[in-house]
This record gives structure tokens, C-alpha cells and sequence, in this order.
């Protein structure tokens, strides 16, 4: 009787875990994104970005990783995205008034997702 509680148990947990991931996806948000070329500011790899006031709530978000999807593009470049990739990154900077996206991302970041001759894309990201 003991094993059947445990099966149960197990069921359930599974189940609480798969409806995690999948409202994970559902609450990505959106955005513009941009990018930046290197040097980098900072020495942490070359997978790194800025935010822009949307996200840097007062310097919180530094340190933050997103994973970040391009979605398409935000101006006239056609099929600017590649083939569905995500790009992890770290927040290192800051954004400031006059960018172009809510995340300004490394050049081989905004490369791992999108061509850059694009520019400016949508992206998703948590």
C-alpha cells in the first residue's frame, strides 16, 4: 500500500514541475534589442549586455542572467533571426537614455540569435 502513496506522490510532482517550465515560457517578455561591439567593459566572456531603464531598476539587475530568442525583425531586414537560438547572457552595463532596445547585447550574443546586419530585432526574453 505504501508503494502505491509514493507513485501518487511522484505523479504529482511531475506534473507541478512541467506546469513550472511551461509558465516560465508563457511569462517571457518582449522587447527590441540591439547590439553592442566589443571591447566588453567588463572581463565576463563575451555573452554579456546592457539594459535600458525597462530592466535596470536601479542597478538590480546588474549580475542578472536573461535568455534571450529572437523573434523577428523591428525594421526592414528580412529573416533577420537564426533558426530558433537563444543566447544566455549576463547584465554587465547600463543602457543609458537613447538606446535603441531594452537590452543592448554583446555583438556574438545579438550573432548567436540573429544576423547583425539586421540591426534591431524583437526578441523574447527571461
Amino acid at each position: 500500500m505504501g508503494g502505491r502513496y509514493i507513485g501518487i506522490e511522484m505523479k504529482v510532482s511531475l506534473t507541478v514541475c512541467m506546469i513550472l517550465c511551461l509558465t516560465s515560457i508563457v511569462h517571457a517578455d518582449q522587447g527590441k534589442a540591439v547590439f553592442f561591439e566589443p571591447p566588453y567593459t567588463r572581463d565576463y566572456g563575451n555573452m554579456v549586455a546592457g539594459v535600458s531603464d525597462a530592466l535596470w531598476n536601479n542597478g538590480r539587475a546588474c549580475g542578472k542572467s536573461y535568455r534571450v530568442k529572437c523573434l523577428g525583425g523591428a525594421n526592414e531586414a528580412p529573416h533577420p533571426c537564426k533558426n530558433g537560438n537563444t543566447a544566455v547572457v549576463k547584465v554587465v552595463d547600463y543602457c543609458k537614455a537613447g538606446c535603441q532596445g531594452i537590452i543592448n547585447l554583446s555583438k556574438h550574443a545579438f550573432s548567436t540569435i540573429a544576423d547583425p546586419d539586421a540591426g534591431i530585432i524583437q526578441v523574447e526574453f527571461n
